[in-house]
């Protein structure tokens, strides 16, 4: 969980995943490269060919979570409001939200298959 919140490597809890925590500087600048591998450990990030379409699924469940958080926030807050207009809400902060949702969806997938290890502090 440590390292879900804090943007660190799985494994050492040290090395940074990506090069910027604020996930909108991640997406928009592609000057730079992701990092590859932990800089502290040398943890390869992308552990086989493809492993990040995995995170795919959990960039969905994300998104249909926050999809339905809004739609019912807005249904409560809002209990006279058009139906067009509560779509709307809900997609214009799933597109709001789509940096944070990719970002998180990674860190939440690698973390899945790579686990804390004292030994490499």
């Amino acid at each position: 969980m440590y390292s879900i919140l804090f943007n660190k490597c799985p494994r050492c809890h040290t090395g940074k995943f990506w090069k910027h925590t604020n996930p909108f500087k991640n997406i928009f600048n592609k000057e730079e490269k992701d990092n590859i591998h932990c800089s502290n450990c040398s943890l390869l990030f992308e552990l086989e060919v493809g492993f990040w379409y995995g995170a795919m699924y959990v960039s969905y469940a994300i998104g249909v979570a926050i999809m339905l958080f809004l739609w019912g926030l807005s249904s409560v807050l809002f209990p006279e409001i058009n139906i067009f207009n509560q779509i709307f809400f809900v997609i214009f902060f799933i597109l709001l939200s789509a940096p944070l949702n990719y970002h998180y969806s990674r860190l939440i997938w690698i973390n899945i298959f790579v686990h804390y290890k004292n030994e490499f502090l």
